[in-house]
């Protein structure tokens, strides 16, 4: 999924702008979770991972309305270190 929304971006400068937002969003996300010691941060996390899941289901929703995808169930963590790897 990753890859074709990557390929769409290039023609919907809409799916660019959210593609960069949700990058962001699970960048900080993941460096938060990874610096997340025992118990301590656990909320910090929790609530980074809310906002990243908000930014990356405004993502989905504008590619479903648009006829890229459709229905998708994601692992938010997996897609968020997906979507660094892809640079």
């Amino acid at each position: 999924m990753i890859n074709l929304i990557l390929e769409v971006s290039k023609k919907d400068e809409e799916i660019g702008r959210l593609l960069e937002r949700v990058k962001e969003y699970a960048e900080v996300y993941i460096l938060a979770k990874n610096r997340q010691k025992g118990c301590n941060g656990m909320g910090e996390v929790a609530t980074l991972r809310d906002e990243f899941n908000s930014v990356l289901e405004e993502l989905i929703r504008y590619c479903r309305e648009r006829g890229y995808i459709g229905d998708v169930i994601i692992d938010i963590d997996q897609f968020a270190h997906d979507i660094l790897k892809m640079g």
